[in-house]
């Protein structure tokens, strides 16, 4: 089998990599997050193509990635990759906004298959769905000070005018499952009743955790004001790549599996309210 080396970047250890020419279309869609937001994602990709195959890593013994740098985050995005990739997936999905931001192109570098990310679908779906240019985007600290939803949405329509905003108490209520009671409400009323007055008609929910508290921000944003979830719109560009390459699952159904770094029990328990169904076990890997 030909094989390809790729060189270090970032002080992540050289690696060859096999090459797969035409992966099975039976193999699994691997899909990493720094820990349980991204089983949204993991869930819009399993309504969207039931009939595939899900292995999820959640990697919950480094979470949060926001807070580390972007030379550590692409260590641990590289690292969660090869241990998907291991599992001889046919294209990886990158649920972490943080990781999106900082290794997506690193990872398609390194890795011979398909790589979506959060970010792009996102910006390209705001972009169709703004009417007056005015674009907000709501996510963590990490996400929002790395400018990468303003370069994607720039590099889309150069003539935007995008308004951001950090709403890190956001995570810790969906976790909690604190999604419509009065303290998610006074929550979202303080971080967004500002970015209302801007005058946005499209907002850009850039961050896996916040499509649970949708309902909130909806309230607080208004009627006029779309929604843009990156779950669902990083599923539909799955959705498109594997039909574009020719991986899709033409038959059978699906499952899906999920690997932790620590504490599965805590996964399991909070996992739930972001698949919109019980999350049975969830296997922790050693690092």
């Amino acid at each position: 089998m030909p094989t390809r080396k790729t060189k270090p970047s970032n002080g992540v250890r050289s690696r060859t990599r096999p090459l797969r020419s035409a992966p099975a279309c039976n193999a699994a869609i691997g899909i990493f997050d720094s820990g349980i937001g991204g089983l949204t994602v993991a869930h819009a990709v399993m309504e969207t193509l039931p009939r595939e195959t899900i292995i999820y890593l959640g990697d919950t013994a480094r979470y949060p990635y926001g807070t580390k740098s972007a030379e550590t985050v692409r260590r641990y995005s590289i690292e969660n990759a090869e241990f998907l990739a291991d599992k001889q997936i046919k294209m990886l999905v990158v649920a972490c906004n943080t990781s999106a931001a900082v290794a997506l192109d690193a990872l398609r570098e390194r890795f011979n298959i398909p790589v979506v990310g959060v970010i792009e679908p996102g910006a390209q779906a705001a972009v169709t769905a703004t009417r007056n240019r005015k674009v907000g985007v709501i996510a963590t600290d990490g996400t929002i000070a790395s400018g990468a939803y303003t370069r994607a949405l720039k590099q889309l329509d150069p003539k935007l005018e995008i308004y951001t905003r950090a709403c890190p108490l956001f995570v810790p209520l969906a976790e909690e499952g604190w999604v419509d009671n009065d303290v998610a409400r006074s929550t979202a009323s303080s971080y967004l009743t500002s970015l209302k007055r801007s005058g946005i008609d499209t907002l850009v929910l850039g961050c896996t955790h916040y499509p649970l508290l949708a309902n909130v921000i909806a309230e607080v944003m208004g009627p006029n004001v779309k929604l843009v979830d990156s779950a669902k719109t990083t599923a539909a560009a799955v959705r498109e790549t594997l039909l574009h390459e020719g991986l899709a699952r033409r038959s059978g159904s699906g499952s899906v599996s999920f690997f932790v770094t620590d504490v599965p029990d805590r996964f399991v328990k909070a996992g739930g309210h972001f698949m919109g169904q019980r999350v049975e076990s969830a296997v922790r890997i050693e690092r």
